[in-house]
């Protein structure tokens, strides 16, 4: 497989330094302008690609290095990709796996993909020193892949001055600027961003940044650079159709963290993805199988709870050996309350806010027996990122941290997978289809 894909990695210098909201401008702008245009995210972010999504009117992808590898990477980097490809980064431009390693960080992703940086520089209340943040990130690692800067939060009176020292410090072209908005200010809460369905207004803030794009940055220029790059190859990864089945998929306004790449692959294995609601149907759809993404059900948990039908639903198909697949929220929504409200409680122990992060970061998971998912001696990466925890977490599989660090985690059986870990089953196909294997035995035992 081989592609164009000009390309273009927005990095910053650090989380909140703008990065979404300037790939949200130029991401809009380019729209506006009738350009073919698809973004990605590095990282195991869920919420950003919502926001990209509600531009370009299309799934966004991520870009997870730790996930997937360099080679996988690009395959489904170019599997996704179209004329204009805007990438995301995550964090500061080299933050990676460890304090000390530039591993699976956005300067790795841009490595991998052969693409430019645009370095994003919160300026700020800054004159020179903004060229020594500038010369500082493009003398860290050798090559620094970093082509271009923007600069946010910065007046239109002070940017062409700081323009100037900047390219003339650092040699660098600054391809324009954003001036502070506050009226358009994406609101965040303790995983991030909220989500792009409950930001009030966001066309508008979206049309707002557009125009800015189109007044304070050179788009062409930056099209031009995405451009400047030869084409890229990759093995296309191909996955063998098992069976037809059905596959009832949670996703509302409470379940909504699901990895784009996920749902692909249970479909080209042959699944149809029945989405349904937790808080509104009354019951789960006709199905040979139960996909629990993560989200917020515990901002939801009253509304879940009351309806009582569904979680009925829920309780009685999973008790029946539903195949199922819950993860973070969706497990959480398996046990018997989430603050204090009743949950489908197919699962010992209730969930509460414990004030802090709990578990947090990258982890592969390693299984000791054979399960829905595994067979013995089978991992698979994921993460978790939560400051929720469960009575009983489960203790059936070990999650491992880069580091080396680990602990017990998730419910297993034959029939089911439930703890707080996301998995990215691209990394290790063979859970994909063991579970849709699992789920034409369901069907074809009916």
């Amino acid at each position: 497989m081989r592609k164009a894909a000009a390309r273009l990695l927005v990095a910053g210098t650090g989380s909140g330094c703008g990065k979404t909201t300037v790939v949200c401008a130029i991401l809009q702008a380019l729209v506006n302008r009738g350009e073919d245009v698809m973004s990605f995210k590095c990282g195991p972010d869920y919420i950003d690609p919502m926001f990209h999504s509600e531009i370009i009117g299309a799934g966004s992808g991520n870009i997870d290095l730790y996930f997937a590898g360099e080679a996988l990477a690009r395959s489904l980097f170019l599997k996704h990709a179209r004329d204009l490809n805007v990438i995301e980064g995550v964090m500061g431009c080299y933050d990676g796996l460890s304090m000390e390693s530039a591993q699976a960080s956005a300067w790795h992703v841009a490595g991998a993909l052969d693409a430019p940086v645009l370095l994003v520089v919160n300026a700020q209340g800054m004159a020179l020193s903004a060229a020594a943040v500038v010369k500082g990130f493009m003398t860290l690692r050798e090559p620094c892949r970093i082509e271009g800067v923007l600069l946010n939060r910065v007046s239109p009176m002070t940017y062409p001055r700081l323009r100037d020292v900047i390219e003339a410090e650092c040699g660098v072209k600054v391809y324009g600027c954003l001036p502070a908005m506050p009226e358009i200010a994406l609101e965040s809460r303790h995983l991030g961003l909220v989500t792009a369905q409950e930001v009030a207004g966001l066309r508008e803030k979206l049309g707002r940044l557009a125009e800015q794009a189109e007044k304070s940055v050179d788009l062409d220029g930056l099209v031009a650079l995405m451009r400047g790059r030869g084409p890229l190859s990759a093995d296309e990864a191909r996955a063998e159709k098992i069976g037809d089945v059905t596959v009832a998929v949670a996703r509302d306004r409470a379940f909504c963290f699901y990895y784009r790449d996920n749902l692909e692959l249970l479909e080209e294995l042959g699944a149809k993805l029945a989405y349904f609601s937790p808080l509104g149907d009354a019951a789960l759809p006709p199905c040979d199988g139960l996909y629990l993404g993560g989200g917020y059900p515990e901002l939801w948990a009253e509304a879940l709870s009351r309806n009582e039908s569904m979680r009925a639903s829920v309780r009685a198909a999973v008790a029946d050996g539903l195949p199922t697949v819950a993860e973070c929220g969706g497990f959480m929504y398996l046990t018997e309350g989430v603050a204090g409200y009743p949950m489908a409680g197919v699962l010992p122990g209730r969930c509460e806010n414990r004030g802090r992060l709990v578990r947090f970061g990258y982890a592969a998971l390693e299984a000791e027996e054979d399960s829905l998912l595994f067979a013995a001696g089978d991992s698979i990466r994921g993460h978790e990122f939560h400051y929720w925890d469960a009575d009983a977490p489960g203790d059936a599989l070990r999650a491992v941290k880069p580091s080396g660090r680990g602990w017990r985690c998730a419910h297993v059986s034959d029939t089911l997978y439930a703890g707080f870990p996301h998995l990215y089953f691209p990394s290790a196909p063979e859970a994909a289809r063991r579970f849709v294997r699992k789920c034409l035995e369901r069907k074809n035992s009916r």
